[in-house]
């Protein structure tokens, strides 16, 4: 069988341990030099960037998110083995690790981190297609000519890079397809490299529950298991025809990821179409100053993200979710697009007013779309608010301060309701 020492890179035969430096941190898999689509996802990347850059935090749980009234952004794996889990709320999270340090989000720092991932990356292929700052999808076909080494050794290689370069780790999943990529980069986490072939496909998946597969979140579950759908076996059941019938262009999809079936290519120019924050609260709250609070945050949240990407959006959106789950989503389009906070502010604030008040709320979220160059943000200025160009100049100062000093060094006063 196959093997590689995921440490030196050695290639050999169906050892247990690598025969030349003895790390048991072997790939073993029959199908190891045959397979080329990958799913590269970092270790808890915010906490982990926290981690290398304080190393005090070493050994301790980290949590990345808001305040006692927002949730849970990341959190590192000391904390999730207390169950910390993402989106949960903050309230929820101290009660399970009370002992915890929680850190507000520098996205400038994991932006930065992951532009050198995915320099490495590059390097390797240039069919990447990101998912977030922290995952990608990448297709290895035809690389091996080039690097003189099948896709799994480069794959290897660069996590070794990313934890020799940058003091973070990642988890690699390789198969034939980019659904069990996927799946497979979940297996052996943190720091982990696991593989599915073309052979195993059936037998591996027959007995797994269908929450594996990726967007089937808590109410596609219990739609799924109203139909008596739990397990892949479960699926394999049903005829094609009935899964369109029950689940629509969903039960497609359904038919042939229970056989293993994904024909959807790496897409490496797959655009970013928004960029959108939200909070979910403790208590339902009709409160107009802390919701303002709230609206400010997502849009410097929001703000920061563009300005990080380079991006800017011509259409601001802000969205509510009431006590009872309904939602409401109220969208305007600007003059030209923006990145500034101020903005993004303003307008939301402006969509909030016109929604009255139909509270209470549990969710607020703000974001941006029609995205476009940054190049081209904010040019026109608004000559019904003589003060907006001040502000505008304020805000890239401001930036300029935090970058230098860091993200709590100005922080404006509507932020504390």
């Amino acid at each position: 069988m196959p093997a590689l020492c995921r440490d030196c890179l050695n290639q050999f035969e169906s050892a247990r341990r690598c025969p030349a430096c003895a790390s048991p941190r072997v790939a073993r898999h029959d199908e190891l030099w045959d397979l080329s689509i990958a799913h590269m996802d970092c270790d808890a990347f915010y906490a982990s960037v926290e981690k290398r850059d304080d190393p005090s935090l070493e050994g301790k749980p980290v949590i990345i998110g808001g305040g006692k009234r927002g949730v849970v952004s990341t959190a590192c794996y000391v904390a999730r083995i207390r169950g910390v889990r993402s989106a949960m709320p903050m309230f929820q999270a101290l009660k399970l690790c009370p002992e915890a340090v929680v850190i507000p989000p520098r996205m400038n720092e994991y932006v930065k981190a992951s532009r050198a991932i995915r320099a490495m990356m590059e390097e390797l292929t240039p069919a990447i297609e990101p998912l977030s700052l922290d995952e990608a999808f990448l297709d290895m076909r035809g690389t091996t000519k080039l690097h003189g080494a099948p896709p799994a050794v480069m794959l290897a290689h660069l996590v070794r890079r990313m934890k020799n370069e940058l003091g973070l780790t990642g988890s690699i999943g390789l198969s034939h397809n980019k659904f069990l990529a996927k799946v497979a980069s979940d297996l052996d986490k943190p720091h982990g490299f696991s593989v599915i072939g073309k052979a195993e496909t059936a037998d591996f998946l027959r007995d797994k529950p269908v929450r594996m597969i990726w967007g089937v979140g808590p109410a596609g579950q219990a739609s799924l298991e109203k139909a008596g759908i739990r397990s892949f076996s479960d699926l394999l059941r049903w005829e094609q025809t009935d899964l369109i019938a029950r689940f629509g262009s969903m039960g497609e999809r359904l038919y042939h990821l229970a056989r293993g079936e994904d024909r959807r290519r790496v897409s490496a120019h797959a655009p970013v179409k928004s960029i959108s924050k939200e909070t979910t609260f403790f208590e339902d709250t009709s409160d107009a100053d802390l919701l303002d609070g709230h609206i400010w945050r997502l849009a410097e949240q929001v703000a920061d993200r563009a300005k990080a990407k380079g991006l800017a959006g011509r259409v601001v959106t802000l969205k509510l979710k009431r006590a009872n789950h309904s939602s409401l989503t109220r969208r305007v389009a600007l003059s030209d697009p923006t990145q500034l906070a101020d903005r993004i502010y303003r307008t939301a604030r402006g969509l909030f007013d016109q929604v009255g008040n139909q509270g209470p709320y549990r969710l607020i979220g703000c974001g941006i779309s029609e995205l476009s160059d940054a190049a081209d943000a904010d040019k026109l200025g608004d000559l019904l608010d003589p003060d907006a160009a001040r502000r505008s100049d304020a805000e890239r100062a401001t930036d300029a301060i935090r970058d230098k000093f860091g993200a709590k060094a100005i922080v404006k006063g509507r932020a504390f309701r």
